[in-house]
């Protein structure tokens, strides 16, 4: 035994084989795979509009039909994944080492030193625009290698800087391990499912839009390299759009082929009348029905693979896009009306992976073609659409997840991802759960307790490892549960608990990073960096865009002080929402600026902090946007229900919500339900309060709310919002500050034991 145990076991007031029996088991024992999922949904939870079916993710995929693919296949890859050159031999891409940073050795150099002392500046002081410090006579970032400006050139210098290495794998059944694509050969798919295109129709140019409706998996990626090559436009699509929005989004961009996974979406599509494709190319195999369906409907359906087999025997040349063209559409689903299409082009894509890897492209940001990217994320949105796009220019490669959110532990086992993005709401669970496995004994809670505050006292040092006695002895087991290798971590999406944040960096000894950003800057505005552990703020401007705040009157925020509406402007930013003049007017003025309608200030060493929105819209835990508003017009159309307060917290998963039944018909309409009592009784009564939920949810429901829109617990009050007692304006709208104020007790004890 060390002294360090010794010392431990002695303050512990244990035994040393207690203290092995501890050690041994972990303090991960009761964190099984089905534990990293995400609440009631599957993982649609994990982000806006994730698309996951429970089924494996690879099923009939042409590489199991086509041994001629070329496919390889690489038994774990703990340390060097190795690769097909296409001729037989074997050739490694090095070897993903583990972390063991100490910041302040790489703090005093460039560009970190400058971004240490002041992570944004002013670069205009009358009109208040400030900028990162890595940019140099007043000249954004527009991309991070010469070679490399567009998404299809991107992915060709991966192929050139891996020496044609592992780009895509996927597990082709559970418990098996990742089989590869190399560069070329999905460059060769890509190229064959293009003119595959092309001799369905479709033309080689940025008018023309291709529909993809599927999970994220290796066909996927070969459809946005084949429209990269082609100049072709994607529009990604996804379940949690709803049939309506889905509908909307084919209309407005006249799509006439959508490349789907299965048979249940292609249904889907086939059943909605009003849905008109030409097209569908299906990447499992047709079932009866669906052939049936499409004959009825006079719409095509082939099979990726016969696609592919119709591009090799009429193989067209590459017509590559510039960087000025449209690369994608993304829809995001918005929170009231129709889902809005940011355009983006290759340029604005290029720009912000650029932005974001030069903060750290020599050390916390370094991709080299030997890491590996575990993909879970939707590819519908920017988010992961952004991290690809660093491990593609860099030559990393990316194993695809089984599709299932509950076996995300066992891919990362097999797979052993160096880079692995996580969602604020899977750190929770992760969190949440340690925590709670470690509180059932009173050894392992002294242990994490002990270890945390040791670890944080190095992370405040700007230390970083995962070499320390306190890894050896508490941390490994939760390090190998993700791999064991994790090197590049980042979360975005929706806002994260420093306390969480800071628990993941000393658990997994890594330099975790946080973005903050929106679809419409492309991705990220500002990224946190080493060194800055404080919490609170969402890190440093990215070298490619602008930004300043402006007045929000409304809430008493004003840029004199300091607060007020971020505004960014960049090569980086969208170009508008598609066919949609009025709605683009609203997000960027008439000067270029971008109104991301977050509130936020910058701190005295120049980091971004965000604190409000400038309308009453938020987003949960899990990445969703809820309008309060929208849901409460919807709840008091209940017949119990006369006022409503709908409440939810960035940092937990739902919604919770005040209700004032009405109290002319509460008590007839709960005795009809056979719950009888006066109005003050009723307002008491649990049974009463579920009873009302239901019905206010099954409004919402009827009313075409999403899941997530619903509210899971609520609190009958007896007190009526009034202009009298401030809950009201003069005009009869909610006071929303003043009624989080008057009900915060209520709704801090709604929220025990919810999430």
């Amino acid at each position: 035994m060390t002294v360090e145990q010794e010392i431990v076991t002695e303050q512990a007031q244990v035994t040393p084989e207690q203290l092995q029996q501890t050690t041994e088991q972990g303090l991960t024992k009761d964190l099984s795979p089905s534990d990293t999922q995400t609440g009631d949904k599957p993982a649609e939870s994990l982000e806006e509009g994730t698309d996951c079916d429970k089924s494996s993710n690879n099923e009939s995929t042409s590489a199991d039909k086509s041994p001629s693919n070329g496919e390889t296949s690489a038994e774990s890859p703990d340390s060097d994944p190795k690769t097909s050159n296409g001729d037989g031999e074997q050739k490694t891409n090095g070897e993903a080492k583990a972390p063991g940073y100490n910041i302040n050795e790489f703090l005093n150099t460039m560009p970190y030193q400058e971004l240490t002392q002041k992570q944004s500046v002013i670069c205009d002081e009358e009109k208040g625009i400030r900028c990162s410090p890595l940019i140099k006579d007043g000249k954004l970032l527009e991309f991070m290698y010469e070679d490399s400006r567009t998404c299809h050139e991107a992915f060709l210098r991966g192929l050139r800087v891996s020496n044609n290495g592992n780009c895509l794998g996927y597990r082709p059944g559970p418990d098996q391990p990742y089989k590869w694509f190399s560069y070329q050969e999905v460059l060769d798919r890509s190229q064959r499912i293009g003119s595959g295109l092309i001799a369905k129709g479709a033309e080689a140019k940025p008018s023309q839009f291709i529909g993809i409706f599927s999970q994220n998996r290796v066909e996927w990626t070969v459809t946005e390299q084949a429209c990269n090559c082609y100049s072709m436009v994607i529009v990604p699509l996804y379940d949690t759009l709803g049939p309506q929005a889905m509908r909307y989004i084919v209309h407005k961009c006249d799509l006439d082929i959508v490349v789907v996974d299965k048979n249940v979406k292609a249904m889907s599509l086939l059943n909605d009348a009003e849905i008109e494709l030409k097209l569908i190319v299906l990447i499992e195999s047709p079932t009866d029905e669906t052939k049936q369906k499409a004959k009825e409907r006079n719409i095509e359906v082939i099979t990726f693979q016969e696609l592919e087999d119709l591009g090799k025997d009429n193989k067209k040349d590459f017509v590559p896009p510039t960087p000025s063209d449209l690369h994608t559409i993304c829809f995001t689903s918005g929170t009231t009306g129709n889902p809005k299409g940011a355009m983006l082009t290759h340029g604005a894509i290029v720009a912000n992976t650029a932005g974001l890897s030069s903060m750290g492209a020599d050390s916390f940001m370094k991709v080299q073609p030997s890491d590996v990217h575990l993909s879970y994320l939707p590819l519908a949105h920017m988010f992961e659409k952004v991290v690809q796009g660093l491990v593609y220019q860099d030559g990393a490669s990316i194993g695809f997840f089984q599709g299932d959110v509950k076996l995300l532990l066992n891919d990362l086992a097999a797979l052993k991802p160096t880079i692995f993005p996580m969602v604020p709401r899977l750190m929770n669970r992760v969190y949440d759960k340690i925590m709670a496995g470690a509180a059932q004994s009173k050894i392992k809670k002294f242990l994490l307790d002990r270890a945390l505050k040791s670890k944080m006292k190095l992370l405040k040092q700007g230390i970083v490892t995962r070499s320390t006695f306190w890894d050896t002895l508490v941390f490994k087991k939760i390090q190998n549960m993700m791999g064991g290798r994790l090197r590049l971590c980042a979360t975005g999406a929706a806002p994260i608990s420093p306390v969480v944040l800071n628990f993941m960096r000393c658990a997994l000894g890594i330099p975790f990073t946080e973005g903050y950003g929106q679809t419409e800057a492309t991705a990220g505005i500002s990224v946190t960096i080493p060194g800055d552990y404080e919490g609170g703020n969402v890190g440093a401007l990215i070298p490619n865009i602008f930004a300043k705040l402006v007045d929000v009157p409304e809430k008493n925020y004003f840029a004199k002080d300091n607060k007020g509406e971020v505004c960014v402007k960049g090569t980086s930013l969208f170009s508008g929402y598609y066919k949609d003049e009025e709605k683009t007017k609203q997000a960027i003025d008439e000067d270029g600026w971008l109104h991301t309608g977050d509130v936020g200030q910058f701190l005295p060493d120049g980091q971004l902090k965000i604190f409000d929105r400038s309308k009453h819209i938020f987003k949960l835990a899990q990445g969703e946007y809820i309008a309060p508003e929208k849901i409460e017009q919807i709840y008091v159309q209940s017949a119990p229900v006369a006022q409503v307060f709908v409440h939810g917290d960035s940092l937990k998963a739902s919604l919770v919500v005040i209700c004032v039944p009405d109290p002319e018909t509460v008590e007839g309409w709960c005795k009809g339900r056979g719950i009888t009592g006066k109005y003050e009784d009723l307002c008491k009564n649990a049974d009463a309060a579920k009873l009302i939920l239901d019905d206010m949810n099954a409004v919402g429901k009827k009313n075409g709310l999403m899941s997530f829109e619903l509210a899971k617990k609520i609190y009958l009050s007896t007190e009526q919002f009034t202009v009298e007692n401030d809950l009201l304006t003069p005009t009869f709208k909610s006071r929303r500050p003043q009624l989080l104020t008057r009900y915060q007790p209520v709704i801090d004890e709604l929220y025990v034991g919810l999430d």
